[in-house]
């Protein structure tokens, strides 16, 4: 670590503000059903507001990694909190869904950014054999902060109503920019390497094109994946095949997936990927089906998930030591394990189940997430040399949001889709209960497409290396 800096100072910084940044990717999950009402929108429409979210993000972290190198530490954070703050007062006045949803992908670019910075930061600042500990503590802003983001925003939308979800943000926004101008150093060097702006337009259609095609494919009333869309998709999926080719070939590429190189990096990324696609589109469904078939209220529901985003914030740090004594192996083949039996279950999930099997499985679900994400992206992390670091946080950070978007689009879509299969052919109005009964058919046929998921997060997760090597900085040309 280098000792010129005050790390404590700087990831506090960091920690403070992704915290409340990260609060907001699922703050709006409980407050959906009652937006659908407010705004007059349906559910493929309302999703939106989670997956412009991370649309943003993916579209933003191919550069953070360009960014962190064109611009010093202190101006980047305190730039990109501004942005995050405008947002955040821009949701709070929304008139309309549109301005909600500009402000949701203002808040956003200021997401995107800060955790790539905190993550850099991390590996320039601390050893190898110290990391599982500092994104130990840093998991708990990861995973906790989305977690217990929905149990907070349940009590607050049913006592003060969906705008404060923002309002009682911005005071704290304010404070992040201020404690940044006064604590935060800079971390790394500014080299400022040259733009390949033809890159940067590959990757924003790709991924950009990628996500609004996929999250598009449920709209509608089944009538299936159209000329329009398809088109986008495959346009999207060329432009990253030639972004991809197109960064191999250059002395200086946007994102270096050279990392992929390194087969553990590989194996971990497979491995985040899957845990992200499982984690934002339970935290989606989950609240959408508590507060239908179930009849929860939106603060029941977020009190019901406490328990498990505790469990999960408090075991986080204690995941990141045992990750430094006994290697990523042995924590993340249990996680799958568990991770498997808790999806199997969600896919039998009824509105006959009962409170606290809700509460036990989804503590269970939480503890798989707590024991496969950081140690998959930490072990994936330590494979590399110093000089991809940045690239190689940036290809992380892009998969999640990209992963978390396809996966609250496409279990979505699974939902949607199974529900309209389930009322074919019914005559008249569907009653209650059959509706609800068509959320169940459709939430089961999404989980188990999640259950294949997970049998092959547990595939890759045996293929884990056994060693607990990590290149360390003084052996790296």
């Amino acid at each position: 670590m280098n000792s010129n800096i005050n790390s404590k100072a700087i990831m506090m910084t960091f920690m403070i503000g992704a915290f409340f940044a990260i609060l907001n990717e699922t703050s709006m999950n409980i407050a959906l059903t009652q937006l659908m009402d407010i705004f007059d929108v349906d559910a493929p429409t309302v999703q939106w507001l989670a997956t412009s979210f991370l649309l943003v993000m993916g579209v933003l972290m191919p550069i953070s990694a360009l960014l962190i190198q064109w611009f010093t530490t202190r101006h980047l954070y305190i730039g990109v909190m501004t942005v995050f703050l405008i947002g955040t007062i821009v949701a709070a006045c929304a008139l309309n869904f549109p301005m909600l949803l500009i402000g949701r992908m203002l808040q956003a670019v200021g997401t995107a950014l800060s955790i790539p910075l905190t993550m850099n930061a991390v590996l320039l600042m601390y050893r190898p054999e110290v990391r599982g500990r500092i994104m130990g503590i840093f998991g708990v802003v990861i995973m906790f902060a989305p977690a217990v983001g929905t149990t907070l925003s349940g009590i607050i939308v049913d006592i003060l109503g969906w705008r404060w979800l923002f309002i009682v943000i911005i005071p704290f926004g304010v404070f992040i920019i201020l404690f940044a101008m006064k604590f935060l150093q800079n971390v790394g060097e500014v080299t400022r390497p040259r733009v390949d702006f033809l890159s940067i337009l590959l990757s924003t259609v790709g991924i950009g094109g990628t996500i609004y095609g996929f999250s598009s494919i449920g709209e509608g009333s089944g009538e299936g994946l159209s000329g329009t869309i398809l088109t986008i998709i495959v346009v999207s999926v060329l432009s990253l095949v030639l972004f991809i080719g197109r960064q191999l070939k250059l002395d200086q590429p946007l994102l270096n997936v050279r990392a992929f190189a390194y087969k553990n990096y590989t194996r971990g990324m497979i491995l985040f990927v899957i845990i992200s696609i499982i984690m934002f589109s339970s935290q989606i469904l989950l609240p959408m089906y508590a507060q239908g078939p179930l009849g929860y209220s939106a603060k029941t529901v977020g009190l019901l998930l406490l328990p498990g985003a505790l469990l999960n914030g408090i075991l986080s740090p204690k995941i990141g030591t045992l990750f430094d004594k006994y290697g990523a192996r042995k924590l993340i083949i249990p996680g799958t394990i568990l991770l498997v039996v808790a999806i199997l279950m969600y896919s039998h999930i009824s509105p006959s189940i009962s409170v606290g099997w809700f509460v036990l499985v989804y503590m269970a679900l939480m503890l798989s997430i707590a024991a496969i994400m950081m140690p998959s992206q930490t072990d994936a992390l330590n494979q590399l040399p110093p000089h991809l670091y940045a690239h190689g946080t940036a290809v992380a950070n892009t998969l999640q949001p990209m992963s978390g978007a396809l996966g609250v689009s496409i279990f979505i879509s699974i939902l949607t889709q199974g529900r309209i299969r389930f009322l074919e052919g019914r005559e008249g109005i569907p009653t209650t209960q059959v509706m609800e009964e068509a959320m169940t058919y459709g939430i089961h046929h999404a989980y188990w497409f999640a259950f294949v998921l997970c049998v092959l997060a547990f595939v890759t997760a045996l293929f884990i290396s056994k060693k607990k090597s990590v290149i360390d900085a003084t052996e790296a040309k």
